[in-house]
């Protein structure tokens, strides 16, 4: 049985530090708390608008963090020089809308294929492994080999709210997925292809050599079909977790995680 990766995303605590723009909660802090109580990795999004993180929380958490660090970061310019400077132990290349209020769907390799290729040369001129946060299909899997990444990030968003949509009161919401408002049974089916299709491109991406991990809309209740395909090793979830923090504290949220994460030897 393949070890499982927990990787920690802690933008949310800039998030709401950002929100009164003052040093409270301080993200170091959580760093401390997340390293402590189980994270294998700190996941960090350098934005283009910097709308949580800040260049000198990047600095901060690499000189400080006792785990690796990955840093998700879009394909611009300035940013991608940031991140050859402060080579971080992975970049995860995503997709970045400036209107969007989190990375909606994954990216698109086939468009963006020339900068692609020129960013991760760059990246790998300065050590930094890429992996590429993407759709799960078997021709980005394809691509991303192509391209020269060593890992892919499967996008979770699908099946996250198809299983929300399902098994939580997301329809009764003001949040409710306007697209999914659809019948029980067609939702059923939905969900069903969604992890099909995470499986296929799971184990086609390991056959050629690439490692694989997953995230997006991962929680609590829904995070167990993710641990039932082996091929992925490492899960990224950041929101759900902070999101609990609020009521349990960060430390027993991030154990709570690492539970639901622990493959069996």
């Amino acid at each position: 049985m393949s070890k499982m990766t927990l990787g920690v995303n802690i933008d949310h605590v800039a998030v709401l530090r950002e929100a009164r723009r003052v040093n409270d909660p301080d993200i170091l802090q959580a760093l401390y708390i997340a390293c402590e109580n189980g994270a294998d990795q700190i996941t960090i999004h350098l934005r283009e608008d910097r709308r949580h993180i800040q260049d000198s929380d990047v600095k901060n958490i690499m000189a400080h963090s006792k785990v690796p660090v990955n840093l998700e970061c879009a394909i611009d310019k300035e940013i991608i020089t940031i991140v050859s400077e402060v080579a971080p132990h992975r970049a995860t290349l995503v997709p970045e809308k400036r209107e969007e209020v989190t990375t909606e769907g994954g990216l698109d390799v086939f468009r963006y294929e020339e900068e692609l290729r020129f960013v991760i040369e760059q990246l790998h001129d300065s050590f930094v492994p890429v992996s590429l946060f993407v759709d799960p299909t078997i021709e980005a899997m394809d691509k991303a080999k192509e391209l020269g990444a060593e890992m892919v990030e499967l996008h979770t968003g699908l099946f996250a709210n198809l299983w929300a949509m399902l098994h939580s009161n997301l329809p009764y919401s003001n949040h409710s997925v306007k697209e999914l408002e659809l019948p029980r049974y067609e939702l059923q089916e939905r969900l069903e292809s969604a992890k099909e299709a995470l499986q296929s491109a799971a184990t086609h991406a390991k056959s050629i050599g690439l490692e694989v991990a997953a995230g997006h809309g991962l929680n609590y209740q829904n995070v167990h079909e993710m641990m039932k395909i082996e091929e992925i090793t490492e899960l990224n979830i950041g929101q759900s977790i902070i999101a609990r923090s609020v009521f349990t504290g960060l430390a027993e949220a991030v154990q709570e995680m690492k539970k639901l994460t622990t493959r069996d030897a």
